[in-house]
């Protein structure tokens, strides 16, 4: 691509990606416990005093709670994929390699905290590579049809030229063929500073170019949303964390700052402040002037304790609602069955469940990319997704035993609370059966044996007499 065309399509999509990066940081801030209140500064009077001598700041990880909810619930047991042969299913997997799980949790964190997430594959030494891009350095240019299709990728990020020590904005543009790559020095503008940068070995003549070819049929970008309108998990309940943390914290301060009682003298005899503390300390009493009204009283302020209990937990209610999270208290467990215990975690599904609708479609487009790359068929793409949740083992294990001999053996132990694999489990059984077996007919057949043996001896005995 041309430099002026490049330069036209940068300033055209980058302002929109500020914005959006901006949000991304938020929320990612709020993953790690980095609230508003944090940042806010310190309030003083007109005098730079400050208005309150306690000023303490306390977050709540709501947003990380909720969000690390999601990817535990979806992504502890990954999805699992099958194309119609058992060994082009193993030859994925081991594509997939032992980050699988690590990739997937890191996917579905990306896109609560920035409404969608990246994966970016190529061809690397050892075959099909692949890995999780983080979300604030991708640009997506999409088709302006109906059916929406990505056309290119921007990656943006910055780097550093270990010659010079210059810091540069890195623009990597991949199409469906190849990659251009350009770069622009900090501080400089676009129209300036946009250069193309060699960052490429060519394959003949080992000299470093500015454009690669990749045959990977595709933009080797997938892009994972985290539902349907592209909104991250901190949207809905922002506003509700920091009340919670507003109001939470308040209180602490109010703790603070009124925790002794205020003394009110009238007419008191002593020369100064220190002297009345010291005298009440000592002696248990004070010195008042014998003039009429002279007094002492005291002044304690009471914390509205009861209607900030309510504000706390009507929050709390309210961010679990509008996060469409579980809500952990104790108090919601208990003895509880197993459809009790799957209405509780309704929300979280049904959130869940927006994003694995968006989820498939990006792990098909990276299967089929893998089966593109070493040429194997994929017509059909069958994916299985697992739910990891509290249950009740004692029902679960209860409906196992009542199922036997109505149901097979091996659905029986798929649904079995303490089966984690079927087959070596059927394995351990028959192996089981067989010494069970061997343990009660070896000393009966043996015995059975001897007699055998001696019977026959005499009925030969009596046949020769």
């Amino acid at each position: 691509m041309e430099l002026e065309v490049m330069k036209k399509m940068i300033k055209r999509y980058e302002p929109g990606h500020i914005s959006f990066v901006r949000k991304c940081e938020t929320a990612e801030r709020y993953y790690r416990n980095r609230t508003d209140i944090l940042l806010q500064e310190k309030k003083e009077d007109e005098e730079g005093n400050p208005v309150r001598n306690a000023d303490n700041r306390i977050p709540r990880n709501f947003h990380g709670l909720i969000v690390n909810q999601k990817s535990a619930y979806a992504f502890t047991a990954p999805p699992l994929f099958d194309i119609g042969s058992k060994q082009d299913n193993k030859k994925i997997m081991d594509v997939l390699g032992d980050e699988y799980k690590k990739n997937c949790v890191e996917l579905c964190v990306n896109a609560a905290n920035c409404g969608t997430a990246w994966i970016h594959y190529w061809r690397g030494d050892n075959g099909f590579e692949w890995a999780v891009v983080d979300s604030k350095e991708i640009i997506p240019v999409m088709s302006q049809k109906l059916k929406k299709k990505l056309t290119g990728v921007f990656r943006t990020y910055r780097d550093t030229d270990e010659a010079s020590g210059d810091s540069y904005t890195v623009y990597e543009y991949w199409t469906e063929t190849e990659c251009q790559t350009f770069r622009r020095k900090a501080g400089d503008t676009i129209d300036e500073g946009l250069y193309y940068y060699d960052m490429f070995m060519a394959p003949e003549s080992k000299e470093m170019i500015s454009q690669y070819r990749h045959d990977m049929g595709d933009v080797p970008f997938i892009q994972f949303r985290n539902n349907n309108i592209d909104t991250d998990d901190l949207i809905n309940i922002k506003p509700l964390i920091d009340v919670y943390d507003k109001v939470f914290s308040g209180f602490i301060n109010d703790l603070d700052d009124i925790q002794e009682l205020i003394f009110i003298l009238t007419g008191y005899g002593g020369s100064d402040i220190n002297g009345f503390l010291q005298d009440l300390k000592k002696y248990k009493t004070i010195q008042l002037d014998p003039e009429e009204g002279a007094d002492v009283k005291t002044l304690s302020i009471e914390i509205p304790i009861e209607a900030r209990s309510e504000i706390l937990d009507a929050a709390r209610k309210a961010i679990f609602e509008q996060g469409q999270g579980f809500d952990p208290q104790p108090e919601n467990f208990g003895n509880q069955s197993g459809e009790a215990l799957k209405f509780m975690y309704s929300l979280l599904e049904m959130k869940t469940g927006m994003m694995q609708t968006e989820f498939e479609a990006g792990f098909a487009k990276l299967i089929r990319a893998i089966c593109f790359f070493y040429n194997m068929p994929c017509d059909k793409i069958i994916q299985i997704w697992t739910r990891t949740s509290i249950k009740n083992d004692i029902e679960l294990a209860q409906i196992c035993r009542n199922s036997v001999g109505i149901v097979s053996k091996k659905t029986i132990l798929a649904n079995h609370p303490l089966v984690e694999d079927v087959e070596e489990e059927l394995k351990q059984l028959e192996k089981e059966e067989k010494e069970s077996q061997k343990d009660q007919y070896d000393p009966f057949n043996k015995q059975q044996d001897i007699q055998s043996g001696e019977e026959q001896n005499k009925d030969s005995q009596d046949g020769d007499t």
